[in-house]
């Protein structure tokens, strides 16, 4: 049984080094987020810039803003949302959906409640590399049957990026990422690889489980656990109810990092002129002198 051994042999399994509660705070207009990465507690971990759970009903949402420098992946956990970009790109993601947009040197988008009711769903900020910062942005979209998916001995496994239990992501990750959303029956045991050298994170989006070592307190949904040094993660779900979570690695880049906003560059010099870029519509922003999203217009924003 091939896929059993995928995940079945780790030496070095890594344990829970520093957990948080994302709590809910007020983001965009009107939308409630739960940050885990990127806040005060935690800045960055290395790829990683942000990561929020949102929620958002309309007329609330996240209108017209810029992007520069990492990239942002977008998964739907319920309802729709629809981006619109000032490069003419506009789609709707619904749930389990993912959008993987690559920001490079300069994109402003919209993205808006497509659908009744509160849409949720996972926002993920993935820094890139100086040589990558200033590429033309670009796009990979994945609808939700499109994704790969298998499951075994109770665990199913959703790959977004990377690989898991012998199968494998057509996302392209510009920064090396895996990126996995697991579903733990009751009783159910993981083992899954992790690159030694890469930082790796769960965040828990249901249910309660048990991570690192059987004999920890079990944690419940809405926690990040940030995983130490190792070569792979065990769960367990000793519960009644389903546990699901995601599980994501990078590549750290070990390059200097400052922030404005929504522009993420390697010096404060390249932020004054990243500020100056949008300012002036120049160097990637030249499109945005003239662009309101329809979302936008409809709104009045």
């Amino acid at each position: 049984m091939p896929d059993q051994d995928i995940r079945s042999y780790l030496n070095e399994p890594r344990l829970v080094a520093r957990k948080f509660l994302a709590r809910p705070q007020h983001e965009g207009v009107g939308a409630v987020v739960r940050r885990s990465i990127g806040r005060f507690e935690l800045k960055y971990f290395d790829p990683f810039l942000v990561l929020d759970e949102f929620s958002v009903t309309a007329p609330a949402g996240f209108p017209d803003h810029p992007h520069r420098g990492f990239e942002t992946v977008t998964y739907m956990l319920q309802g729709a949302m629809t981006h619109e970009d000032f490069e003419g790109h506009k789609g709707t993601i619904e749930a389990g959906d993912l959008q993987w947009m690559t920001a490079g040197r300069g994109i402003v988008h919209s993205e808006m409640p497509a659908a009744q009711g509160t849409q949720k769903g996972l926002q993920l900020w993935i820094n890139l590399a100086s040589k990558h910062k200033m590429i033309e942005p670009r796009y990979q979209e994945m609808l939700s049957k499109d994704i790969a998916e298998t499951m075994i001995d109770g665990i199913k496994v959703r790959v977004i990026a990377g690989e898991a239990l012998g199968i494998k992501s057509p996302i392209y990750t510009r920064t090396p990422t895996m990126y996995l959303d697991f579903s733990l029956k009751p009783g159910a045991h993981l083992q899954q690889l992790i690159p030694k050298s890469w930082n790796a994170f769960v965040y828990i989006l249901e249910g309660e489980g048990v991570f690192g070592n059987q004999k920890c307190q079990p944690v419940t949904s809405h926690h990040i656990l940030l995983l130490g040094s190792g070569d792979g993660l065990e769960a367990w779900n000793k519960s009644s109810k389903l546990l699901r979570f995601i599980l994501v690695g990078g590549e750290p880049l070990g390059e200097p990092v400052v922030q404005f906003g929504p522009f993420v560059m390697n010096t404060q010099e390249e932020i004054d002129q990243t500020i100056d870029d949008f300012e002036n519509y120049t160097n990637g922003f030249e499109k945005a002198r003239h662009w309101r999203s329809e979302s936008a217009v409809g709104l009045d924003f």
